[in-house]
């Protein structure tokens, strides 16, 4: 059985991340506990905020692309990913205990305790809350409401073999913030982008979730990747295919033409990529086809921003 590193240092965050590296010793348990280590959890759920910012730019052209409000989503997507990261390990404390990958967690680990962990949880949501007001009503209520989802994803590991589309149900969510923060309300338009984006998550948390197949046998844990079994890489490409597909309806739905659909090959190439490379058997292997979502995400903001521009 491994034990935590002495240092304090998440078994699966790089080597001589920031954090580790120029933090204050006190911070370091509490930026672990929040993944200030490892910024692609942001990265991912700021993305399809982006999206659904982009998308409404294509919708009222004059209005143009929400510039401040993506500056602000970004700040949110910080906090909250903190936040859901805090109390998803608030939760899952026991069962990190018995997962290699985890068990160097600041809660397991003992750099952290359950309660500090709540106080931070708090801290992180208060200051969440100052920036989701800064919105008009209906994205406001229309985020308060996502909370539901960020407060049962925890728990469907234990209850189901989809836990991945309740991440997807949630992290795909700043699709329909980000265009509501733009126009006051929904449309179809932004519908078929989250609808896509979900399937999007369902996916790549599917390789993600690659890294913890033998521990979550073990434990009990469910997860797509056990579901898919040695069919993970044509059920990921279905999914994949899906998402691209939903994406370049929503953008042709509000307005998007061929430049999108041109631009957003790339996006369709790096996810090809990520399915034609992957080999669970090869350290860090699905770890980096996970990472490279994040280019994905980018791949389409770009996307999204020729179209307008153009």
């Amino acid at each position: 059985m491994n034990t935590p590193d002495p240092t304090g240092t998440v078994a699966d965050a790089s080597k001589d991340n920031w954090l580790d590296r120029y933090a204050p010793e006190p911070i370091k348990p509490y930026g672990r506990l929040a993944r200030w280590d490892r910024p692609i959890g942001f990265y991912l759920l700021f993305w399809p905020c982006a999206w659904g910012i982009g998308l409404a730019a294509l919708a009222q052209p004059a209005f143009g692309f929400g510039w401040w409000a993506a500056i602000l989503m970004f700040l949110g997507a910080i906090l909250m990913r903190g936040a859901g990261c805090t109390f998803n390990d608030i939760v899952d404390r026991d069962i990190d205990m018995k997962v290699a990958r985890t068990r160097s967690r600041p809660i397991p680990s003992g750099q952290v305790t359950s309660r500090e962990a709540f106080y931070f949880l708090v801290a992180q949501a208060l200051l969440a809350s100052a920036i989701l007001f800064q919105f008009n009503r209906f994205t406001v209520y229309a985020a308060i409401a996502s909370l539901v989802l960020v407060a049962i994803y925890p728990f469907m590991k234990r209850i189901t073999w989809w836990p991945q589309l309740f991440l997807g149900l949630a992290f795909s969510y700043g699709a329909l913030v980000g265009w509501s923060s733009q126009t006051g309300g929904l449309s179809w338009a932004p519908v078929v982008l989250y609808l896509g984006t979900i399937l999007w998550v369902i996916g790549y948390d599917t390789i993600y979730a690659l890294q913890d197949i033998e521990d979550d046998a073990l434990v009990g844990v469910k997860s797509t990747a056990r579901l898919f079994g040695d069919n993970v890489r044509p059920a990921v490409a279905v999914l994949y295919a899906g998402a691209f597909l939903l994406w370049n309806v929503a953008s042709l739905m509000a307005g998007g033409g061929v430049i999108f659909a041109g631009l957003s090959l790339v996006a369709a190439g790096l996810l090809a990529w990520q399915l034609w490379t992957l080999d669970k058997e090869v350290p860090l292997n699905p770890f980096n086809r996970f990472y490279n979502n994040h280019y994905v995400g980018m791949a389409l903001t770009l996307a999204l921003l020729a179209e307008w521009v153009w």
